[in-house]
């Protein structure tokens, strides 16, 4: 399996490879085609670790509101009976006086109740090691917005992550002047929690994809998938002038990018092939077609055509399971018709999950479980270093395209962070 799949679907227990999305987790976010060894283990402490995510570099303190989307128009497409498509996001942004405030938490209980499962299951953790809802953001909740006007940036999570599993690439770009939105693409994550208390999963999701997988109908339900994203994100991009003053004022929707992982990265570059309101975007390590086993036959059309607009694809690097614009089929078309401006950056001694928060919170568990689980998860980079590039090349793109600010650490070359520049 390759790491730009969208899809490594956990279905009873069992790890299927399968197409292009993360279909369970942080299970895709964490997921490996490689298979964790069954050594022995630290015993769980009695109260589950807590994890902390590094902090922003930016100028600014952020804060964070949450909100609830509806689609009056739309029914859901996962269980047709519900009768409008319902969405959580986040928002991320640059804040004023949150000194002394608490910050909010990364998972709400009920979420992480079913995320830590399946990132525990996934990546061969011991269960309970881990109180996955303890981890805090260095966001305050509603915080006043700082005084300017910022650009606006979407995230769009791989196939079967919440918006949460990338808070520090997040909460890192906020800090450094820009509003960032996060998506749940409801059905999706294994729990997606709603403001009156109730929380959805992803069981008819996962059926259907079994049953796609089962009878070779993957391209239809790959397809189905994306397609639901794009108008998902459509959504948000036509509510964001719907949301409260105290965040509309500092948000210029004359700016606005985008980026995912794995099918959230695929779902940046759909979006934008319909919808020029994105003006720039990146992929992380998502392929760009409908297929089980990325070969090139069901490139999309924007893997087929292109965009005129900047796109930064960023790749893993494993031998087996890594992307770039020579392996990654959908990433070679897509490099040959793209008329807008575009790089392709790897990685070093990374894997598929390395481009989110399992990078800088699984290493957390060094010594209390094998090496070769956590390099099997994550790859063997340094994971400081791995998250000062992610950081920087995100951020180098967007201050480049969205406010014209440029470091030229984009322009290729020797660098200080562990990335190879493929083209």
């Amino acid at each position: 399996m390759r790491s730009s799949r969208l899809v490594a679907a956990s279905l009873a227990g069992v790890v299927v490879s399968g197409p292009a999305v993360s279909t369970t987790v942080p299970a895709s976010a964490v997921s490996t085609s490689h298979s964790a060894p069954a050594l022995s283990v630290s015993p769980a402490p009695a109260k589950g670790l807590t994890l902390t995510l590094p902090a922003p570099r930016g100028r600014y303190r952020t804060g964070e509101s949450v909100f609830r989307l509806a689609d009056g128009g739309r029914a859901d497409p996962w269980v047709p009976s519900w009768r409008q498509r319902e969405l959580m996001i986040s928002v991320f942004y640059p804040a004023a006086h949150t000194r002394g405030r608490p910050f909010t938490n990364q998972f709400p209980a009920a979420v992480a109740a079913k995320v830590g499962p399946a990132v525990e299951t996934n990546v061969n953790l011991p269960a309970g090691l881990v109180d996955w809802a303890a981890t805090r953001t260095h966001s305050v909740q509603d915080a006043a917005m700082a005084p300017g006007r910022f650009p606006v940036v979407l995230y769009s999570p791989g196939a079967g992550d919440p918006r949460d599993w990338n808070v520090s690439l997040v909460e890192d770009l906020a800090s450094r002047g820009f509003v960032v939105v996060t998506v749940d693409h409801t059905g999706e994550a294994p729990a997606v929690q709603f403001p009156d208390g109730h929380v959805v999963g992803n069981g008819p999701l996962m059926e259907a994809w079994a049953q796609a997988f089962q009878d070779g109908t993957t391209p239809a339900f790959l397809t189905k998938l994306t397609d639901v994203r794009v108008a998902d994100t459509e959504l948000v991009l036509d509510r964001l002038t719907g949301l409260p003053d105290r965040l509309t004022n500092g948000m210029d929707l004359n700016r606005i990018g985008m980026f995912g992982h794995s099918a959230g990265g695929f779902t940046a570059a759909n979006t934008m092939y319909g919808d020029p309101r994105i003006r720039a975007g990146v992929n992380m390590d998502g392929t760009m077609e409908y297929t089980a086993e990325p070969d090139g036959t069901n490139l999309s059309e924007v893997a087929l055509h292109g965009l005129d607009r900047p796109f930064l694809l960023m790749g893993s690097s494993s031998a087996a399971d890594g992307s770039d614009v020579h392996r990654e089929p959908s990433w070679a078309s897509f490099w040959r018709h793209q008329r807008g401006w575009k790089a392709d950056v790897t990685l070093d001694d990374s894997a598929h999950a390395s481009f989110t928060d399992a990078e800088a919170l699984l290493r957390q568990l060094a010594g209390r479980v094998p090496d070769a689980t956590l390099a099997a998860a994550v790859g063997t980079v340094d994971s400081h270093r791995a998250v000062a590039a992610n950081r920087a090349l995100v951020a180098s793109f967007f201050e480049r395209f969205l406010k014209g600010c440029d470091d030229h650490l984009l322009d290729g070359g020797a660098s200080r962070y562990p990335i190879t520049f493929v083209r």
